[in-house]
């Protein structure tokens, strides 16, 4: 799906999250990367239908 150099994160990678955002609407509270992944205010839907409750992200993962 990716077409960036180097490629983003797969959807099913841990660091899925740093993959390019191709679609935002913040006030909405959500967008779109690349790899497919929904990404909400609440939590993240992958492309395969899971769903991945919200969590932070650690130093180590930053």
């Amino acid at each position: 799906m990716c077409q960036h150099k180097p490629t983003c994160p797969s959807a099913e990678a841990a660091d899925r999250e740093a993959a390019v955002v191709v679609a935002a609407h913040p006030e909405q509270g959500w967008c779109r990367l690349c790899n497919g992944v929904l990404l909400f205010d609440t939590g993240e839907i992958l492309p395969n239908g899971k769903i991945v409750a919200p969590h932070r992200l650690t130093s180590a993962a930053a």
